[in-house]
């Protein structure tokens, strides 16, 4: 692995990616047809106004065109291809209609006449229910979370929406994992974003994102060439839009008690071409927690330590964020956006701990440690697109998309035991991403299909320090500099990228997508007062394919699909300094330069059923072959040990293991069992394996399981109530194991004031049974950890709805199939 690279290196390997980019072919002008209706009130004869009406295409159900009928019930769908497709009617208040279509060059367009709608009526004491919709609706390959009909996620953030999604699990350190991988690539509206999980990383972290400025989140389980190839899946963070003329928007306020307030406001103005918008999201939280550990440690000289830790923690959470933008239509096919997002991110934290330590047995006198940290991040995030389409060949689009962020962190992290030294790190970060991106679409003739191709470039200049100073112990605030403890970091990572894809339908009810990403992955780096350099320099390639196809008599009753992509879990800077940063008196943790990136093979077979009555079954087996699987790795610091008066110092790494195989099958169903009562229910079972160190033969291995229900009752009009159970069963680790986790929650939302108002209430882990528990378990050294956070919580949220906004209403009883088809 070179540990430098040329600038005729970087420009070699933009040559290489820009071969996988083909040029565009010229536009042809194929033929269109149009379809037009009318809808009819079957018991009265009346025009239904403002129904959504959609063409989806008949192969795959993948959305086409959509319209909106007018006040005398009549809707028309123009500039559509010659194909086979299916048009289906939606409107609160009425069953759905689904008409089947085909547009030939003899008859391209087709006059349905009226469509019967029949009125959905239930009486319920006295009480008159409508239609609904479901907070996660399935697809093969993907979920959509409709964040706004999620009760769940109340007062929360991007954390407590990805725990009511299948496939996803979020520990108590809001680390996000997907079938059992915390390596994730996540988009913010289908953007790069430098987000990390729970961990060190560029960008706002998931908790850090309120949960009223999300709209949806997509889960994509097996992504094709068109995603960055980093990570187990995508998540795709959808923000709220407004584009209704006048000014529209939302106002609230979310409360928990113990001093936890989150304000919002988020407004939008349609003014000729252009809407502006404006958002604020705040939050000041504060949580405790308590915190129980126990280590034994076998030194080789035959000492045997023991220590025990008991602890209890103080977190305030300060969050201030704005976002102004435009979207500005410079015509019916090109538009135009802006937007510029500053934050204030703070984060203080304070912990008290009691050390005992023994020593062959014999106590030595307990210790009382205190740890501070002072977290202030600033960012500055700058962003622009543009979209091209064009109205005589549907499909057609060109869009790009720039930005460039800023970050800029201070973080002292204090630790003082009693009669020792204070010892002070200091952190400070200085970030800079700056990021592209070219997407193209085009048609094929007879709308049969697609070719998609793009270019992105990303590239992030990180610089910091890492300043260690300590103070006598008479003298615990006159902090003096240790520079031999100190390190200076100046890290340079470019990733360029390039993908086609190309999409068809063939006979039979088949369809069929493949397509190819390179990647080429540059870092480089040097850390002053550390050892070692960083560096990593490869080009790689990541094929995808994806073979689908229609079962059962009418379109998307059935499907059937199979799909492989091949991924990299590509190592992180802060993965790779070679520098201590400390956690607390006993534990630090250091990056390893030597670290390679992790390669894996990942399959899936999945079948999606849509049965009469609105219920939806879907059903997956799955397989993940990795290689050079990237651990982490907790080992005994012998001369810290020897020398520390805090007992045991263990420090963490992160190391490439061997290959593993991971196996599993999962399941989602949603139902509507009345009109009034909904359920939503999930579950996976999977073989997991670990690799505990290079040698084939020990690898560990264990079966391993997630549960998911949810059901929302209707009890009133204007009521709902949401019940959502989750549970994970234990799951391994590198060095032994993650134990079992779960919990219960309710809420309430009443909306008021003629739907101008809604009043919510959720109580999350209603039995405080969130407790996060590992173990590890080695020759010379065995673990045992316990952390509660504060996870049962009240929130209370108001929310005031301003101009054509108003707050979701029931929730529908089918998902949505398609939405993207071959599963993203």
């Amino acid at each position: 692995m070179k540990t430098q690279l040329p600038l005729y290196r970087t420009l070699r390997g933009l040559g290489l990616i820009t071969m996988f980019f083909p040029l565009a072919a010229a536009a042809q002008q194929q033929p269109t047809g149009s379809v037009s209706g009318t809808l009819l009130d079957q018991s009265n004869k009346q025009p239904v106004p403002f129904a959504n009406v959609v063409v989806l295409r008949a192969q795959d159900s993948t959305f086409v065109a959509g319209a909106e009928t007018g006040e005398n019930g009549k809707f028309t769908l123009a500039s559509l291809g010659m194909g086979k497709y299916l048009v289906k009617t939606s409107v609160i208040g009425y069953q759905p209609v689904r008409r089947s279509v085909t547009l030939t060059t003899a008859a391209p367009d087709v006059q349905l006449g009226s469509f019967s709608l029949s009125p959905i009526t239930t009486q319920l004491k006295g009480v008159t229910v409508t239609g609904q919709k479901e907070t996660v609706q399935s697809d093969l390959g993907k979920r959509v979370i409709n964040v706004e009909k999620d009760l769940s996620s109340v007062g929360g953030t991007a954390v407590n929406v990805l725990q009511n999604v299948p496939s996803v699990a979020v520990d108590a350190h809001g680390t996000v994992s997907l079938r059992g991988s915390s390596n994730l690539t996540i988009l913010i509206d289908g953007k790069p974003a430098g987000t990390s999980n729970g961990g060190a990383g560029s960008g706002p972290r998931l908790d850090q994102l309120p949960a009223s400025r999300i709209s949806q989140v997509e889960v994509i389980t097996n992504p094709s060439a068109k995603y960055d190839a980093s990570g187990a899946g995508v998540i795709n963070i959808i923000t709220k839009k407004d584009k209704k003329p006048g000014t529209n928007g939302q106002i609230g306020l979310v409360v928990g008690n113990g001093s936890k307030y989150s304000p919002t406001l988020n407004l939008s103005r349609r003014q000729g071409k252009a809407t502006w918008n404006f958002g604020y999201n705040g939050r000041d939280q504060r949580f405790t927690d308590k915190s129980k550990g126990a280590q034994t440690a076998y030194l080789e000289n035959g000492d045997v330590i023991q220590t025990t830790q008991q602890g209890t923690g103080i977190e305030r959470r300060i969050n201030h964020s704005l976002n102004l933008g435009v979207d500005y239509e410079l015509s019916e096919e090109q538009s135009l956006s802006f937007s510029v997002s500053p934050s204030k991110e703070g984060e203080k934290n304070f912990n008290t701990q009691t050390l005992t330590t023994k020593l062959n047995g014999e106590a030595k006198p307990d210790q009382l440690g205190q740890q501070k940290v002072d977290v202030d991040v600033r960012v500055w995030n700058a962003d622009a697109s543009y979209r091209r389409t064009w109205a005589q060949q549907k499909g057609r689009e060109l869009t790009s998309n720039a930005g460039y962020v800023v970050i800029d962190a201070d973080v002292p992290f204090t630790q003082q035991l009693s009669n020792a030294p204070t010892q002070r790190q200091q952190f400070a970060v200085a970030a800079r991403i700056l990021y592209g991106t070219l997407d193209y679409t085009h048609p094929l003739a007879g709308d049969k299909g697609k070719i998609e191709t793009g270019l992105k470039l990303q590239m992030t200049d990180n610089d910091g320090t890492a300043d260690l100073s300590s103070a006598p112990v008479d003298r615990p605030t006159d902090f003096q500099p240790d520079a031999a403890r100190s390190v200076a970091y100046d890290i340079r990572e470019v990733l360029p990228a390039a993908y086609v894809t190309y999409q068809r339908t063939l006979g039979h009810n088949y369809s069929l997508q493949s397509g190819l990403r390179a990647e080429y992955t540059n870092l480089s780096g040097t850390v002053k007062g550390g050892s070692g350099r960083v560096g990593l320099d490869y080009l790689s390639l990541f094929p995808s394919a994806t073979l689908a196809k229609e079962l059962g008599k009418e379109p998307g009753q059935q499907r059937l699909q199979l799909s492989y992509a091949r991924r990299i879990d590509r190592p992180n800077f802060m993965e790779q300094l070679p520098f201590q940063l400390y956690q607390d008196a006993r534990t630090y943790r250091q990056g390893n330069p030597g670290l390679r990136a992790e390669f894996s093979h990942n399959v899936e077979l999945g079948h999606q059923l849509s049965l009469s009555g609105g219920a939806s079954i879907t059903g997956t087996l799955f397989g993940r072959f990795s290689q050079n699987v990237v651990q982490r790795v907790r080992e005994i610091d012998t001369a810290a040990t020897r020398i520390n008066q805090a007992g045991i110092v263990t420090a963490e790494t992160y190391r490439n293991f061997g290959n593993t195989t991971n196996l599993g099958a999962e399941a989602t169903w949603n139902q509507s069992l009345t009109k009034w009562w909904r359920v939503s229910a999930s579950g996976s079972l999977y073989r997991s394996e670990v690799a505990s160190n290079g040698q084939q033969g020990n690898n560990r291995r264990t079966v391993a399981g997630t549960m998911r229900f949810s059901t929302n009752f209707t009890p009133r009009p204007t009521l709902d109530v949401q019940l959502t159970g989750s549970w994970r069963s234990a799951t391994l680790t590198a060095q032994g194991r993650q134990l079992a986790y779960g919990g219960l929650e309710v809420a309430l939302r009443q909306r008021m004031f003629q739907d101008r108002a809604a009043l919510t209430l959720r109580v999350s882990d209603i039995f405080d049974t969130q407790v996060s528990r590992s173990e590890i378990n080695t020759e010379d050294l065995t673990v045992r950890n316990r952390y509660k956070n504060e996870t049962r919580v009240g929130w209370l949220g108001f929310t005031w709805y301003i101009g054509a906004t108003k707050p979701p209403k029931k929730i529908e009883s089918q998902p949505q199939g398609g939405g993207g088809g071959f599963g993203g």
